[in-house]
């Protein structure tokens, strides 16, 4: 179970190393064909505000990848746990003010890795 637990923790982790990238990176190309509820002419407005989120986006996948690293077992699964309650709190307000998908692409996976986290 540890070694699913952390596979689970590192599709998460890579998982948000994407959203890094659409946010940071591709936000007025790729965002566009991901988001397609937003009206097109927002995109270039908001290119700096989703760059923000991408980084904090990045952020949580460092925070994740680092736990994967933690040898301390209780250490590893506090900081995994930690991570995963964020991805799962920023998922559920984002399907609460953005678009309720978020919380099946970010929060859900992340709530069945902590469960399996902490089952492991």
């Amino acid at each position: 179970m540890h070694i699913i637990a952390n596979i689970l923790i590192g599709l998460v982790a890579i998982e948000h190393v994407y959203i890094l990238w659409l946010e940071m990176f591709a936000w007025t190309t790729q965002g566009r064909k991901t988001f397609k509820s937003l009206p097109p002419d927002l995109f270039e407005k908001t290119k700096s505000l989703a760059a923000n989120q991408g980084l904090y986006n990045g952020f949580l996948a460092a925070g994740l990848f680092w736990s994967l690293l933690i040898q301390n077992e209780a250490w590893h699964v506090y900081v995994a746990s930690f991570f995963l309650g964020c991805v799962i709190v920023a998922g559920t307000f984002g399907a609460l003010t953005a678009q309720r998908s978020i919380f099946f692409v970010q929060a859900l996976p992340a709530i069945v890795a902590l469960v399996a986290t902490l089952l492991a």
